[in-house]
């Protein structure tokens, strides 16, 4: 049977301590597919550790690396920097990137983001277009959304909402860091419908 991992490391000293748990840190991040929670971090470091100081020293030292600690949907994860994706790809025979939303999937999907839990039924009269059950199975698949409570409506539908993929996908460490929807608008990434539909810029609009 191994032996319980000694996470306060008292008979070091102060800097090698520090240097073990950035080690450990750093190990854990790296083996994980997953953002990394604070709680399953503190099972590797001592009672003392001041964990954002540790991860902040972690990514000092990534400086001008490829990679990157990410805050994303509550906990961290290791990263690629955006600039050598096109690297990643051609190594992985991909040649294009994956397939990007279309701007009705997009759409929806901003939807969900704000007003979640929400019914189907809902997102079609918010946007003002009919949402086919298959736009919805193709952000389910890609694991952006999942079913949540179901309604008090009549009927009882299913409701829909985010999950940490789309945390992760959009570089979001929680649902608060979404921007405000106004600021949407005053970009013009969202247009607001005289009737109280919500759309995106008209201009190449496309289809499902």
């Amino acid at each position: 049977m191994a032996e319980p991992l000694d996470r306060d490391l008292a008979d070091l000293p102060q800097a090698l301590r520090w240097r073990e748990w950035m080690a450990r840190v750093e190990a854990v991040l790296f083996a994980s597919s997953e953002p990394v929670s604070r709680d399953v971090l503190a099972r590797v470091v001592g009672r003392d550790c001041a964990l954002d100081l540790l991860i902040e020293d972690i990514a000092a030292e990534l400086a001008g690396r490829p990679y990157e600690i990410a805050r994303v949907a509550g906990g961290w994860q290791f990263r690629t920097r955006p600039q050598h994706a096109p690297a990643i790809r051609a190594a992985r025979g991909e040649g294009e990137a994956a397939r990007d939303l279309t701007r009705t999937e997009a759409l929806v999907l901003t939807v969900i983001a704000y007003m979640q839990p929400v019914t189907r039924g809902a997102i079609t009269r918010l946007t003002g277009r009919e949402v086919s059950r298959d736009l919805i199975a193709r952000l389910h698949r890609q694991a952006l959304i999942t079913r949540g409570p179901r309604s008090p409506e009549p009927g009882a539908p299913h409701t829909y909402v985010t999950t940490p993929g789309f945390l992760t996908l959009f570089g979001l460490d929680t649902l608060r860091d979404l921007p405000d929807i106004e600021a949407l608008e005053d970009a013009g990434l969202l247009r607001p419908g005289s009737d109280g539909a919500i759309g995106l810029p008209v201009a190449g609009e496309e289809g499902e």
